[in-house]
């Protein structure tokens, strides 16, 4: 239930707040009723706005303003929603609001006609029109459209929320986007700012020589990442099939084939909870380039990042809530047992084997489980003492084995592996890895991923043997990266959930 209600009085717009519930509610179920009646009374004249099928738009509100000089006295186009009416008369003002803003119309009698501008005169707060008019500036410097034709494209049957503060019910506006969008400017400027996002990403890939993808979203074996599936049945082929958490493994196949550089913009599936920064549905974009390693794909990130602040911020220095974030400089690098020794005071690489770790672990208060081994609690001790700090641009390389299954061991540290995570304002950002194309080691890494599975890691891969036989007719080295899309908006956008950059995000259904 919204909290305040627009109507049309005599002609002349107000807004209504309610005294209590009940008198809302009565309110509200008048003011629907009368545009359900308007609408007959309408479609009764054989001006059924229903039965518009197209409105040829010349022009939109901020073209009309940026272009004033050239466009002033000419005959222009217009559509949009009625925002605001203020009717006097002889002469009314309305404001329209389209998809780049929202510009005044300036509606008289004398110019759209008596049964015209009498049929105006009843339109809601909320309905769609389209206006032919001249170009002019009123008396006090506003820039407007004089209609000489209004027509009503589309009745709105329901009430907008109150204008003067917009919709700020937050689980309303997550279930009702299209509401949202309508009322809170800076919303759709967020979504316009997502779609910028997406496109540089493809306009800087496609320049370094990559190729866009698509690859199969129901898919028999659920890998490529430690998270649990969405189960689902392939009732045609009486099938088990999952929702895919990964783009990884098909992409690899892809490189197998000789495509050299591909990468994926797409939706996964994890079955997990929701908080600020995770949506079970969200979008991945993953890469991968034949003949580099994780350095390779440091220094794209390093640079792709740069290239989507300038393009849609306009700056290398962006502002994301207390924080000032400079991604202009280069970014720290530290490895994993560099950034415990620093924050932590924990010096791994003097720990000689898991239950030492162990050991260290429980003195320090940090939950574990039994078949965690020394890699486990080196990232349990890293997700405890540093994240947190990583708020300027940070890679964090070379992790443990023990937690990287599809990764190349350092050929001088072998119990670690070349992979990176870059982290701003404490979020993990990408993951990357010199990929593990030595299938012999590949089977070993599945089959430990296996035995964790069997002691109760709900998360923990399985073997795919179609990705064993790809990798052994061979992959080169190879470099690739995953990156969470909707983590990166909310940072160029200082959005702060995730909910706030998916235009549906997951939401626990009213009938529950």
């Amino acid at each position: 239930m919204v909290a305040a209600v627009q109507y049309e009085n005599e002609g002349v717009e107000e807004v209504a707040g309610a005294q209590n519930n009940n008198v809302q509610e009565q309110d509200i179920n008048q003011l629907l009723k009368v545009r359900r009646e308007k609408l007959a009374a309408l479609q009764e004249a054989g001006k059924d706005p229903f039965q518009i099928t197209k409105y040829d738009v010349t022009h939109h509100s901020t073209e009309i303003k940026d272009n004033f000089d050239t466009l002033e006295g000419q005959i222009v186009r217009i559509a949009g929603r009625i925002m605001s009416k203020r009717v006097m008369g002889k002469a009314s003002f309305c404001n329209i609001q389209d998809l780049p803003g929202n510009i005044q119309s300036y509606v008289a009698r004398d110019s759209i006609g008596e049964e015209s501008y009498a049929d105006f005169k009843k339109y809601d707060v909320g309905d769609i029109v389209g206006i032919e008019g001249e170009v002019f500036k009123t008396k006090t410097g506003e820039i407007s459209v004089h209609a000489a034709k209004v027509t009503l494209l589309t009745k709105s049957l329901q009430i907008l929320p109150e204008k003067y503060h917009g919709l700020t019910n937050t689980d309303l506006r997550y279930r009702q986007r299209y509401t949202d969008l309508i009322m809170n400017a800076d919303v759709k400027e967020t979504f316009i700012k997502r779609s910028k996002i997406l496109k540089s990403i493809r306009n800087y890939l496609d320049a370094q020589g990559f190729m866009e993808v698509e690859t199969p979203m129901l898919v028999s074996n659920a890998g490529g990442a430690s998270a649990r599936p969405f189960n689902t049945h392939y009732n045609a082929l009486d099938e088990d099939v999952k929702l895919r958490i990964s783009l990884e493994l098909y992409l690899k196949r892809l490189i197998v084939g000789g495509l050299e550089r591909v990468y994926e913009i797409g939706r996964v599936f994890r079955n997990e909870g929701v908080d600020t920064r995770h949506n079970p549905e969200f979008t991945l974009m993953e890469l991968y380039q034949a003949y580099t390693d994780y350095y390779g794909m440091m220094d794209l990130t390093e640079n792709m990042f740069r290239y989507l602040a300038e393009e849609v911020c306009g700056t290398t220095t962006i502002t994301y809530g207390p924080h000032t974030i400079d991604l202009g400089k280069p970014f720290e690098r530290l490895t994993m047992i560099e950034a415990v020794k620093k924050y932590a005071g924990v010096d791994f690489d003097e720990v000689p084997d898991t239950e030492a770790a162990k050991a260290l672990a429980k003195e320090r208060h940090i939950e574990f489980e039994d078949r965690h081994e020394k890699g486990d609690i080196l990232n349990l001790f890293f997700e405890e003492y540093v994240e947190e700090h990583l708020v300027q641009p940070t890679f964090i390389m070379d992790h443990p084995v023990e937690i990287s299954p599809l990764t190349k061991r350092k050929p001088d540290k072998p119990d670690y592996v070349e992979r990176f995570e870059l982290f701003i304002n404490g979020w993990e950002m990408c993951n990357a890895y010199s990929e593990l194309n030595d299938p012999i080691d590949q089977r070993e890494r599945f089959k430990a991923q296996e035995a964790a599975l069997a002691k109760g890691d709900e998360e923990a891969n399985t073997t795919d043997e179609d990705f064993m036989n790809a990798l052994e007719i061979g992959m080169p080295p190879t470099g690739g990266i995953g990156y969470g899309i909707d983590r990166l908006v909310m940072l160029l956008t200082d959005s702060p959930a995730i909910r706030d950059v998916l235009l549906f995000p997951t939401m626990k259904s009213l009938d529950k």
